[in-house]
This record gives structure tokens, sequence and C-alpha cells, in this order.
């Protein structure tokens, strides 16, 4: 019999009594903890091969894993493979985990990742296919059940990191799973931190926790996974406690909710750009002249291009829209990021410089234009697109800003029904290859590039020197060409880059948060305290 020490208080006495029940309860209690988070940007599909979308990718891994996983800071890590080796110029080996099993039970094994890469190019109708990670190879080799070799068309160093971007799905769903049966969950079988329950699309996600994983367990039993677009909503259901945890905290409010005792903020720098595309089409469904006559689309000529650039004022829209939540850029990478050019200005505003560009291309007198942009997808999006409309009114473009869900600017881009649209880049890679190739490469499916090129934007030198990065082994030399390939977009105005967005998370008091460079919010990344 343990003996009590005489002489204590017997609040004490009573105090050291309970505290292991106490104890008791509360790990119970977190075992059995629900976590309630909501998004401002809706998952189109669980799907995980369906649209190469950071919410759709969030919400990819939670129920199924890549071959090498990234770290918060996008840093490569293992995942459902154990090690990878670059065997010789065209061959990688890779060694798979042991004992990781899909959620229905069935253990994984080199046969998954086979039927996954088969599958990835076959996705019906997907607006942004995966096949930019996958097309680099060229045949797959079974060594035993859990090390497989793959091999490239030459030298190709990045493939590590294009698969760590890929999902793997259980080889049992069938010759080509349709994305229908993964959203009422009949496909949505991985060997992720969690299981789904239901995806009510546009409303929420409700998961359960793999109690299984072979990683380390979520802290969550539960997790509603809910969808809030409209900023206001997603902040009130924060204050009023329907939720414990937010993204994309609206700028407005950042200030006000720091103030609050109740709430805690988590900040990050992301390594997302935000941009323009203008169509590089003969033809235009959405370009007229100044008075609404049909004319030539005049930003095929990259006078008109430069113009529409350097009349915008970033640094206005960062201060004045953004409340200082981005940066200005004139490019894809954020600054001290692998492929960074330190030497690519942001654009210069300046008014009398881009009516002076516009005559020069014979369209002093302007001419009409629509700029498509989503409302629920960037931070200020649509504010965002209001006052560049504004902006270039001023230099004699007229412009009609259409805002909409983002799912349907998605389907707009992808049938090329737009003339000028905003778009974002994610680079959860940490490198530029997949935005460099799937952005600005000419479009070639077979090959892999240009799976959001929807402009029509081509460029020999440009896709001869990305081809030359994505053969070269060295590091060094190949952050050279992809920084090459950079300043040839630039060059050629391929696009107009507005700014690298910052993140900001809201959550209340008794929860901590490992926020992640690359936007993706993850309840395996937040914890009680």
């Amino acid at each position: 019999m343990i003996g009590v020490p005489t002489g204590l208080p017997r609040r004490l006495l009573l105090g050291a009594a309970l505290a292991p029940a106490l104890t008791g309860l509360r790990a119970a209690a977190a075992q059995d903890a629900t976590l309630d988070l909501a998004v401002g940007a809706p998952p189109s599909s669980v799907d995980p091969h369906f649209y190469t979308l950071t919410p759709n990718m969030a919400l990819s891994a939670h129920l199924f894993d890549t071959l090498i996983r990234r770290d918060a800071q996008g840093r490569m890590i293992p995942g459902l493979a154990e090690s990878w080796k670059r065997l010789d110029d065209s061959t990688w080996e890779f060694v798979l985990r042991r004992g990781v099993r899909f959620h229905n039970g069935e253990e994984f094994s080199a046969r998954d990742v086979v039927y996954t890469l088969d599958r990835v190019p076959k996705v019906v109708n997907s607006p942004g296919s995966f096949a930019v990670y996958t097309k680099a190879i060229t045949k797959v080799d079974v060594v035993d059940s859990h090390t497989l070799r793959f091999q490239t068309a030459g030298i190709y160093p990045l493939l590590p990191g294009d698969l760590s971007q890929v999902s793997i799905i259980w080889h049992g769903l069938g010759e080509n799973p349709s994305t229908g049966d993964f959203n009422n969950g009949r496909n949505a079988i991985g060997t992720g931190p969690f299981r789904l329950v239901a995806f009510r699309s546009g409303d929420r996600v409700e998961m359960v926790r793999n109690d299984d994983y072979w990683g380390g367990k979520p802290a969550w039993a539960r997790l509603n996974y809910r969808i809030i677009p409209n900023n206001g909503a997603r902040v009130a259901a924060l204050q009023a406690g329907d939720v414990g945890f937010i993204d994309n905290v609206p700028t407005s409010d950042r200030a006000r909710l720091r103030g609050e005792t109740r709430l805690r903020l988590s900040e990050i720098t992301s390594l997302r750009s935000v941009y323009l595309r203008t169509d590089f089409r003969t033809e235009s469904p959405y370009v007229s002249g100044p008075n609404g006559e049909p004319i030539r689309n005049p930003m095929t000529d990259i006078r008109v291009r430069r113009a529409l650039s350097i009349a915008i004022n970033r640094a206005g829209i960062t201060e004045r829209i953004m409340s200082g939540a981005a940066t200005p850029t004139g490019q894809v990478m954020p600054e001290g990021t692998y492929g960074y050019v330190a030497d690519i200005p942001v654009p210069s505003f300046d008014v009398d410089a881009a009516k002076k560009l516009l005559a020069e291309a014979g369209v002093g007198d302007g001419f009409t234009v629509t700029l498509l942009a989503s409302n629920d997808r960037y931070i200020n999006d649509a504010q965002v697109a209001q006052s560049i409309g504004q902006m270039w009114s001023r230099i004699g473009v007229k412009t009609n800003v259409e805002t909409m869900p983002f799912a349907v600017v998605a389907q707009r881009g992808a049938r090329q029904d737009t003339s000028i649209s905003m778009g974002g880049w994610a680079n959860s890679a940490g490198e530029p290859s997949a935005g460099l190739r799937g952005l600005f490469g000419t479009r070639d499916m077979q090959r892999g590039w240009g799976t959001v090129n929807n402009t029509g934007f081509s460029n020999a030198d440009y896709d001869r020197v990305l081809g030359d990065a994505l053969t070269t082994a060295d590091d060094s030399a190949r952050e050279k060409k992809f920084q090459e390939a950079t300043r040839i977009a630039v060059r050629e105005a391929a696009w107009i880059p507005l700014h690298i967005q910052k993140c900001t998370w809201g959550m209340k008091q008794g929860l901590v948060h490992t926020p992640r460079a690359d936007e993706m919010t993850l309840a395996m990344d937040i914890r009680p305290a």
C-alpha cells in the first residue's frame, strides 16, 4: 500500500487523488476530439489526380499519401518511399515502405505505384493534369514487391520532386476509375491519416482518423472540413466558436483578430504567385474596339501586353487592397527560393509609358476587354481585379470585370473561353520546373507540357532552354537554366505577374499550428497546445 503524507491540507490531498483521473480524462478527450475547420477555397473533387489545384491537393493529403512528402518549408522527406537514389543517368530506384495498408486493409506495394502512374494521364476532363509530373517516366521496372526502378529519357534530376506531387491509389479500383466514384467515396481508398465519410461539394468533407496509419496519428478522431468561401462568414464562424480553425484570414480583419484574447493567428510568406494571363490567339472572344466593333486581338502585340503590365500599380494594390499581405513581383518565384532571378525587377508603374506603347501598337484609341477573375480563391481576388480594371481604364482600355466562383473560372479557362484571366500558382515542389512547364511550355499533353497553358503562348527558345534545364543534373547549373527560361518568359511578356501572397490562419486559443509555405491547410498540422 502506498502511504499518503500526513499534515497536508485536505484540498491538496484531494488534488493529488484526482490528478491521475483528470489526466486520464484529458487523454481520452484528446483521443475522441473533433476538429471543425473552415477553408475558403472549395476543393472540386476527392479524386487526387483530377486537378493540380492547391485546395484539391490539400484535401488529398488527408486521404492519400505520396511517395515523397514535403515538410512545411517545402523540403522533401520520406513518404511511402523510404529512400530513393539515382543509379545512372536514366534510372532512379525507389525503395517502398513496408507494413503500410490502405483503408480497406490491403497492403501497399509496388503494384499500386505502377497502377497510379498508368492512371494519371487518363483522367477524363481534367482541367489541370498531373501528367506534368509523370511524363518524364518512360518505363517502370518492378524489382520486387517494394522496390521500383524508373527509367527516364536521359538525365532527369527532378523526378523525386515530381513524384512528391502524385498521390498513390489502390490498384484494385479497376480500369480507369471514375472521378465520380472518388467523390461518392467508392474509390476514396488511400493510405492517408484520415478516411472519407462524406464529400458534400461546396459545403464540407467529413473524415475520421485512420487509426492504422503508418505515420504519426493526427490529434483528431473526427474532422469536419467545412467550405465557407465568404470571408465575413468564415471569420464569424471562428468568433462564434462554430469552427476552431480557419484559413485565409481577410486582410481587413487581421489586426482586429490579433487583439482578441480568445483567438490566435499563424502566418507565413507563401510560395504562391498571383498573375494575369492574356490570350495569344488572333481572334479572342472578349475583345473588341473602343466602341464594341470587332477587331483583331491587340494582345498578340508585345507592346500591348507590356502596356497592360506597367499600367498596374502593384505597390498600391499591396498597400491599399492587400493591407501588406503581399509582395509585388515580376516573376513566379519568391525572393530567396531556388530559381528566383535577382535582376528581374517589379514592373514599373507608368501610365504615360503605357499609353505610348498602345499608340505604337496602333491601338492608341484603346480597346475593350473582359477580365475574368475568381471571387473565392485568392486573397482579395475580386477587389484586386476590380482595381486593375480601373487602372486600365486610365490608359483607354475599357475593362469589363467579371468575378465568379473559381470552379466556373477554371472551367472557362479549360475551354479557352477567356481573353484575360486571373490565376495563381503555388510552388509546392520548392522549385520552378512544374510552373515553368505547365504555365508557359508549348502545350503538348503527350509530353506533359502546357497542362494549364490555355492562352496559346509558345516560344521555341523558351522550350529549348527549359528542356535543357530539366536534363541538367548539377543543381547550380540547372538553376541558371531555370533563370534563363524565366528571363525569356519575362522578355516575351508571357504573363503579367502581380504579387506573392502572404498567408494567415486563425484559430481558437488552445490550438497550435505549423504554417505551410505551400498554403495548404492540413488537420495534421493542427494540434492541442
